[in-house]
């Protein structure tokens, strides 16, 4: 007993410059808590908003500083490699457009300034663990991390029943997936018994554990809890209705940063852990993937609310960034993440003008947009060339994104893939387009009064009545459209840039490729 008392206690090695990008972004999240408390509305209006821009821009700064470092971080249980720290920067720069999307608008003012910039810090937080883990409990500590601030922050706009519906959609369409995901890991655990990456890889060298039925089972149940939080058919149903009832500063940080944490996820444990059994879960997710690109285009077609249409649309692009998974190759692990990146930019944009005509209209229905070229030229630009982007019209990042896409397709074997991601590219001009023809024509709208879009009835829906259907006007939504002119002007150059120039981009994202067979 006495030696056992005496016997000393190893400590993790832990690498703190390593772990600056997520110690920034938590240590970002008490601090803002903190100020949100104090009294001073300059305090909670003007200073949480910027030290929240500050935590996120120094998690990306740091991720830059620790671009050249590799390794593995707390006992192994995180990587230090350019997947976790592109990650990083990608909810970085997400983060920064979400914060400046919400300020002035009624989400902040409703669940208190520090408590909603205090959650996203967190849920990013929680991204950045769920991207960089290379164990299966991390993983679902990440997970957990990233969901739970987001099933709050759906809900913040606390008057408008939209908003309260689509947090609680979100938290019990989320917390099944969670769990499915979880049952999965522990049935992949009973089989390997290993939780590491690397040891389960191992494992699988074992011919017979291949055919397991546990490890097949956690394999369908991993696939399909990821799936659900990636938004792919057909496990995407909470997607509209979260994308749509969410604050638009909640939805764009879900529809950038959540796709980049997940799908990097994905590209870990599968090409990293399981690639051993690519030939049964690579038949799944190339099902998956064609779905997805179906589903979330045709299902597209019908949608008059810009944010439905746009839920639809993240369903059809996670289906094109999931063939980078499927193919399980290092230029399929390449063409997902600069993919990702591609798609990051492009719905910024998209959802930062969606964000400035709900702030004019009160409303994200196609019809607000009718004029929007002669109103505010600079949203019409950014939300054109997003939208281009999307569809994978040349000189746009978007079709730098598509064309690697299918290249590692047809590289991997998976070709008929590819032609069902140019069909679907295909059906997707269709609603773009119509988009963006009510941006370049009708005459001008002009925005309400004050009056008739901030202050509806107590109880109203502010979105929609579920009896009447009538739509009314969103509470407090009017006030300075400069943050999104500043996010619409910023990541709308950014689709057209990158698309002309991608060599930058190419080469950042080749050092994904480049480190995986060296780190893992």
């Amino acid at each position: 007993m006495t030696s056992l008392v005496s016997a000393a206690v190893e400590a993790p090695d832990i690498d703190w410059a390593g772990l600056s990008p997520l110690l920034a972004l938590l240590g970002g999240s008490i601090v803002v808590l903190l100020v949100g408390l104090l009294r001073s509305r300059t305090a909670r209006h003007g200073v949480v908003p910027f030290l929240t821009i500050v935590s996120f821009a120094a998690a990306g700064g740091l991720a830059v500083w620790q671009w050249d470092e590799r390794g593995a971080l707390i006992s192994g249980a995180l990587a230090l490699d350019p997947l976790y720290l592109l990650t990083a920067l990608g909810v970085a720069a997400a983060g920064v457009a979400a914060t400046l999307l919400g300020v002035g608008t009624a989400a902040p003012r409703e669940a208190a300034h520090g408590e909603f910039h205090g959650l996203l810090l967190v849920s990013g937080a929680g991204m950045v663990v769920f991207a960089g883990a290379q164990n299966l409990v991390v993983t679902f500590v990440g997970l957990e991390l990233l969901s739970i601030p987001l099933y709050i922050l759906a809900a913040t706009e606390l008057h408008r029943r939209r908003s309260l519906e689509s947090g609680l959609k979100y938290l019990i369409v989320g917390s099944v997936g969670s769990a499915t995901l979880l049952y999965g890991f522990a049935l992949i655990y009973g089989a390997t018994g290993a939780t590491d990456y690397a040891a389960i890889r191992t494992a699988l060298g074992d011919a017979d554990l291949r055919d397991d039925v546990l490890l097949l089972g956690g394999m369908a149940m991993t696939i399909v809890g990821l799936c659900f939080k990636a938004s792919v058919a057909p496990f995407h149903q909470w997607t509209p209705d979260v994308y749509e009832g969410a604050p638009t500063a909640v939805t764009t940080f879900m529809a950038t940063a959540t796709k980049v944490a997940t799908l990097v996820a994905m590209i870990r444990l599968f090409d990293v852990a399981l690639p051993g059994v690519s030939d049964v879960w690579g038949p799944v997710l190339a099902a998956l993937a064609a779905i997805a690109m179906i589903v979330g285009n045709v299902g597209a077609l019908g949608q008059s609310s810009a944010k439905r249409l746009l839920a639809f649309s993240s369903v059809a692009q996670a289906g094109y960034m999931l063939v980078g998974v499927v193919v399980g190759t290092q230029l399929g692990a390449e063409a997902t993440t600069f993919y990702v990146l591609a798609y990051l930019v492009m719905t910024a944009a998209a959802f930062a003008v969606v964000a400035a005509v709900e702030r004019e209209a009160g409303t994200d229905d196609g019809v607000a947009f009718e004029g929007l070229a002669q109103r505010r030229p600079v949203h019409a630009v950014a939300l054109t060339l997003s939208l281009l982007g999307l569809a994978g019209v040349p000189a746009t990042v978007g079709f730098v994104a598509k064309l690697r896409i299918i290249e590692s397709a047809v590289d991997g074997d998976y070709a008929w893939l590819a032609v069902v991601l140019v069909v679907g590219s295909m059906i997707s001009f269709a609603y773009y387009l119509r988009l963006i023809a009510r941006v370049w024509s009708g005459a001008p709208r002009e925005a309400p009064t004050p009056s008739t879009a901030v202050a509806p009835l107590a109880g109203a829906d502010p979105v929609g009545d579920a009896v009447s259907g009538v739509r009314s006007p969103a509470p407090a939504v009017l006030g300075a459209v400069w943050p999104t002119t500043v996010v619409a002007g910023i990541a709308g150059a950014a689709v057209l840039v990158l698309g002309i120039v991608p060599g930058p981009l190419m080469d950042t994202v080749e050092a994904v490729g480049r480190s995986l067979p060296t780190i893992f």
